[in-house]
């Protein structure tokens, strides 16, 4: 094949940290850690929100939620908001989506239309939940009573999705995420068989989300008295309130699987043992992925990334889920590990990198054109090797706070509305790694805090998209007062100018008005 086949891998609610070769002590990852021998692994890479849908919004459209808008589940799709399937399938790409899409889907799922084959696991194509190809599966075997990755409470109740964990009653192959990995490899043998088109995959695994339903070969690789995340009882008194009270929750949590009368502490060592087991179970799964591409030769053409749509806290902090938020880089730091063909890996880089980035890197990668309306940035210099940083700041978002990250600082913003006296967070990631001393508060750091609140004022400044600018740019890339026949540059999909009359694109962007 002449051009570059992209197999893009995401998690659901994986922690940066929790890999063998991010030195974890007690994750075993073995498939993970051979990718990343073989590859570039990014140690500071960061997602653009810690909800999955607005972070995988992200990711396919290259844009920042403050430009695309999406901070919540689900929700109305917006059909002028390009994405990376659209655009691979537009220069002749066979794209294809599996697993836990989890886009906006009202009326109709964002990017249906722009695959060969929709599979989400968990809804259709117009957006009705419960209705799905893996769904289907696992009734006409008689095993959807035993489905492990959605909301289940007939056989793992009493809730919906518990926090709690046990081993899972689906047989291991047929897992959602072997379903996927399957239905992934059948489409890319079928590619490589028919040599017509390159493809585009997205395979979107469940875990190690909640439900923590591992299959019990990856349970028992884990002891029952296992070891709980040295922050899990960390006093929480400098945080902020949000925060206190979700630790307040999981401190006294009673379980759903532990025997009556159970302390809230064997609960958290059974829901830590599941986290990791799921960590386990996706690896496997991933290997096999690998091993696919290995034995039919793919391996030499395609680009294979693995990442996570964000974080969680898995008990980490002593807080159960992602909830609240951007508190913590255990939410706000992801996996990011790339293979791409014809370069060195084994290689690691603690420059910063965004999801966004992404959108911007795949294209160039695969001599495609750009997609004019991306917010990341190319990496395909650090991927080579280059010693340099292409931002200086990586920023997470809610809808109502900021996390940004810059050299060895992380500093969260939070309006003065919010709470009913101000708040803010601030860490020495270097020398303080475990978030455990917010420095924010501290009239010490007073210039730090400040330095903070002037880089996050200057990013949503120059990320925002805007639709016109003065003065105007003409289609030649000139400027001027008189315009009159001159042709006016066409917006992109979404309405919005196109990245090189962005502002933040522009060498001009010191005249009146910009």
């Amino acid at each position: 094949m002449s051009r570059k086949n992209v197999l893009m891998v995401l998690a659901d609610q994986h922690h940066a940290s929790l890999l063998g070769c991010a030195g974890h002590p007690q994750v075993k990852t073995p498939n993970f850690d051979r990718f990343a021998s073989e590859g570039v692994r990014f140690t500071n890479a960061f997602t653009q929100n810690t909800i999955c849908t607005p972070s995988r919004v992200s990711i396919l459209s290259g844009q920042y939620c403050h430009n695309h808008g999406y901070y919540g589940l689900s929700g109305p799709t917006n059909p002028g908001l390009d994405n990376l399937f659209r655009h691979f399938r537009s220069h002749g790409y066979r794209t294809a989506g599996y697993g836990k899409l989890h886009l906006p889907d009202s009326p109709r799922n964002w990017v249906a239309d722009d695959v060969d084959v929709f599979a989400d696991s968990y809804e259709s194509a117009d957006g009705v939940t419960g209705e799905s190809a893996f769904l289907s599966y696992l009734e006409e075997r008689g095993l959807r009573r035993y489905e492990d990755s959605w909301h289940n409470a007939e056989e793992y109740g009493p809730g919906t999705i518990s926090h709690d964990a046990m081993p899972s009653k689906l047989p291991y192959e047929h897992t959602q995420e072997r379903w996927c990995a399957d239905r992934a490899m059948e489409l890319m043998q079928e590619c490589k068989d028919r040599n017509d088109a390159p493809f585009f995959i997205q395979v979107a695994f469940q875990k190690p989300h909640h439900p923590l339903l591992p299959n019990s070969r990856f349970w028992d690789l884990y002891p029952e008295d296992l070891e709980l995340p040295p922050t899990a009882h960390l006093d929480p008194s400098g945080r902020p309130p949000h925060f206190r009270e979700a630790w307040k929750r999981f401190q006294e949590r009673v379980w759903d699987y532990g025997p009556e009368g159970e302390g809230s502490e064997a609960g958290a060592r059974r829901a830590w043992r599941g986290t990791l087991a799921c960590v386990t179970q996706i690896d496997d799964v991933f290997g096999r992925l690998l091993a696919f591409l290995d034995e039919t030769g793919l391996a030499d053409d395609t680009i294979v990334i693995y990442s996570s749509d964000h974080g969680c806290y898995h008990g980490i902090h002593g807080i159960e889920e992602k909830a609240p938020g951007i508190c913590s880089d255990a939410v706000c730091r992801v996996p990011m590990i790339w293979r791409v063909p014809g370069q060195a890996g084994g290689r690691e880089t603690d420059a910063l990198v965004e999801a966004v980035d992404m959108a911007a890197t795949l294209p160039a990668l695969c001599e495609l054109p750009a997609m004019e309306y991306v917010d990341g940035l190319d990496i395909r210099a650090l991927l080579s090797g280059a010693a340099t940083s292409v931002r200086s700041c990586a920023v997470t978002e809610n809808a109502w706070s900021k996390s940004i990250r810059w050299d060895r600082w992380r500093m969260v913003h939070y309006p003065w509305e919010m709470f009913a006296e101000p708040w803010g967070e601030l860490y020495d990631i270097e020398a303080d790694p475990d978030e455990r001393h917010n420095l924010y508060h501290d009239t010490t750091h007073r210039d730090v805090v400040n330095e903070g609140l002037r880089r996050l004022t200057d990013w949503l400044i120059t990320t925002t998209r805007v639709v016109t600018t003065q003065p105007a740019l003409r289609a030649d890339g000139t400027t001027g007062r008189d315009l009159k026949g001159a042709k006016h540059y066409p917006p992109c999909p979404d309405g919005r100018a196109p990245n090189r009359v962005q502002p933040r694109f522009r060498e001009d962007n010191t005249l009146n008005y910009l």
